[in-house]
């Protein structure tokens, strides 16, 4: 009886406990740590990484730097900065670290010992450190390679300062342009280039060693890393794109060179982007990401093995239809793990050097390759309902062991569901794949709203993972279901699934959400089918205005950084090269007017009536403001209910935490105001 008593009692407790969970807020977002750049010691036993931990009061960011074993039993935080220490590495003996910090005012490198103490700075570089990209030490100890913007007309830093202290203090801001691309993303380039820099270590002097009009790494489609040591030091790999006309151009291609300098040397052959160079550890191959097709983002990331003896390629993945991620190399040198999209999810699978069918370790999870360590892989993992947390997997991927533990604590008390998946027949009776999250608190006695979100890209797709700027948990807080389709265009379902938006913009693609939208109506009973409202950014927000104009089912819009006009498109993107594959090519040649003319939501302007938030960051240069207000204008002429959230400080992203506060704070009232969202 007493046992029986007690099970009655621990399980009114799980009941209670559960009751007390709250609901998830934008608040708790931001009060989660973020863990980036994990990097494994050269023994295997550590692992280096930094924590980002965001302030909506001081609207930033801080980030510090800890170490810990690999068997997840300890831990140590190397710095404890104000500011932000950003992508550690291992120094080649694994007894220091390196990481870039702006904690002297500007990015630079600094070291330190495993042992603490104040960190060492390396560089100081006018320009400063790109925080943006991985810092690679030499096999010898020598050096540590990096990148930064500077003049590419300029041989040494003082050139650079002085070219720097003379526009700061210039009245006259205007500029001369007399090539493309002249912006990129949010930022203006200021004829400025990144080039690939050495730092010798004991010296502190920076040596450029990519002088020249090009940009090392390229400033689209490139890798996790795109540069490395070969592994006696002697020779450097790194990713370039040479062409004249880079805005038209995805011919990113990898290069060698000797590390005391001299001739460059190209090593990959195709039209596409080839990024992400890894040396094998005994040195007989470089492995590296190719895609074949020009201009085009989205082909097939094959992993090709470069012999540096013969010269000779060799695809590894040619008969294998999905794409390459992060790419580590066994000890060995007879083994490649990679990670992969793969269904709305993201596996790790492991391929011979003598080539065969890719082998999947991990499934069902959003996994990201960090390294090997002690006969282990170590992963960075997240889902839907859990931010990423560091786990370490044997070789097999059998057995799994999660070493981090961030937001745990945190996480306990607030009330998540996990997403659930399914399929359904879309266009041409083929399978198409979507999640679907159910509100906290869920009652399946009640009808629910449902928000409807759709990915931008346009290709990309909603994975099991978790995300910081568009969280289905949050959407599904305020008490809606949260439904997630990847339709034709998405990733990781096959190339020809990709393809299949190409020059189609609005047609199977549209017909695939629509036909999702029946099936989780017709198949999920708590669903309300006349509450529903749907959201979507940059390709997610040209839907929007399509579905404006083709129909009437929803009850509201939220079009963030949504295309109108495709003619402005193509001449105000910075990516000329991504229209131009889309469209066909130029809107003034062949037949490729028809397509712009077809696919630009602003030719059914005449039946847009759906209520329609629009957002749009004045800093977006990859879809520029003017089609937000274009969109907006049109709704307020017509009559359509409408309200514009702009962001001067913004650019296609919203990535100020206060800014991202009122973002979900002025969606969620959009659709609780369409919605009529029930009392919880």
């Amino acid at each position: 009886m007493k046992h029986i008593l007690l099970i009655i009692a621990l399980f009114v407790s799980l009941r209670v406990n559960a009751q007390e969970k709250k609901v998830f807020t934008y608040e708790d977002l931001m009060d989660l740590k973020r863990i980036d750049a994990p990097a494994v010691s050269p023994d295997g036993n550590w692992i280096v990484y930094n924590v980002r931990q965001y302030s909506l009061k001081t609207n930033t960011y801080v980030s510090n730097i800890f170490i810990q074993s690999t068997d997840g039993f300890t831990i140590k935080q190397m710095t404890a900065s104000p500011t932000k220490d950003l992508a550690p590495i291992w120094s080649p003996d694994g007894k220091m670290i390196a990481f870039v910090s702006n904690r002297s005012g500007s990015y630079q490198i600094y070291t330190m010992t495993l042992d603490g103490g104040e960190p060492r700075s390396v560089t100081n570089i006018s320009t400063g450190v790109s925080a943006g990209n991985n810092l690679v030490w030499s096999p010898d100890g020598k050096y540590i390679a990096f990148t930064s913007d500077v003049y590419s007309d300029c041989d040494n830093d003082d050139c650079n300062r002085e070219k720097d202290e003379a526009k700061e203090a210039s009245k006259v801001k205007a500029q001369t342009i007399e090539k493309l691309p002249f912006r990129v993303w949010d930022s203006w380039k200021d004829g400025k280039r990144s080039q690939l820099f050495l730092a010798d270590i004991a010296t502190g002097k920076s040596t450029d060693m990519t002088k020249g009009d090009y940009d090392v790494p390229p400033i689209d489609l490139g890798g996790s890393t795109d540069f490395c040591f070969s592994p006696d030091g002697k020779a450097i790999a790194f990713t370039m794109n040479t062409e004249l006309n880079i805005a038209w151009s995805t011919n990113n291609d990898v290069f060698t060179m000797p590390v005391s300098g001299g001739d460059v040397k190209k090593i990959s052959t195709s039209l596409g982007s080839d990024n992400q160079p890894v040396y094998s550890p005994d040195g007989k191959y470089i492995a590296f990401r190719s895609m074949k097709r020009a201009g085009y983002e989205a082909d097939k990331q094959d992993l090709v093995l470069y012999d540096n003896a013969s010269g000779k390629l060799i695809n590894l993945t040619e008969k294998w239809d999905r794409s390459v991620g992060a790419v580590v190399w066994s000890k060995d040198s007879k083994t490649l793990y990679f990670d992969s999209e793969d269904q709305g999810y993201h596996p790790v699978y492991q391929i011979s050097v003598s080539g065969g069918t890719p082998q999947k370790l991990t499934d069902k999870n959003y996994d990201q390759l960090a390294g090997i360590g002690n006969g282990k892989l170590v992963l960075r993992r997240q889902t839907m309902n859990m931010p990423a947390e560091l786990v370490i997997t044997d070789l097999n991927g059998k057995k799994t062991k999660q070493i981090t533990n961030l937001n745990t604590g945190k996480l306990a008390g607030i009330e998540m569901n996990s997403a659930e998946e399914f399929w359904f027949e879309g266009a041409g009776k083929d399978k198409v794949h979507g999640f679907i999250l159910k509100p906290p608190k869920f009652d399946p006695a009640k009808k629910y709203p449902l928000v409807f979100l759709v990915h931008g890209g346009p290709q990309g797709a909603w994975s099991n993972n978790w995300h910081y700027r568009w969280n289905p948990q949050l959407f599904a807080a305020p008490g809606y279901v949260a439904v997630m389709i990847n339709p034709r265009g998405s990733t990781g379902y096959g190339q020809p699934f990709t393809d299949g938006i190409n020059k189609d913009w609005g047609g199977k693609v549209y017909e695939d959400l629509m036909k999702g939208l029946d099936y989780v109506i017709a198949n999920y009973q708590f669903i309300d089918k006349d509450r529903i409202g749907a959201a979507g950014g940059s390709y997610g927000g040209y839907m929007m205005n399509w579905m404006n104009g083709h129909t009437d089912r929803f009850k509201c819009f939220v079009s963030h950084s949504g295309i109108m006009n495709k003619y402005n498109m193509y001449g105000g993107t910075e990516e000329m090269w991504f229209e131009e594959w889309e469209m066909g090519g130029p809107y003034w040649e062949g037949k490729n007017k028809e397509q712009f003319e077809k696919w630009s939501p602003m030719n059914y302007v005449q039946n847009f009536k759906t209520p329609t938030l629009v957002i749009h960051g004045e800093l977006d240069f990859r879809v520029p403001v003017m089609e937000g207000i274009n969109l907006f204008q049109v709704l307020q002429r017509k009559g359509v209910p409408s309200k514009f959230l702009y962001y001067p400080d913004e650019g296609h992203w919203i990535l100020k935490p206060q800014n991202g506060q009122l973002w979900y704070k002025t969606v969620h009232g959009w659709f609780n105001q369409w919605l009529e969202k029930p009392a919880q």
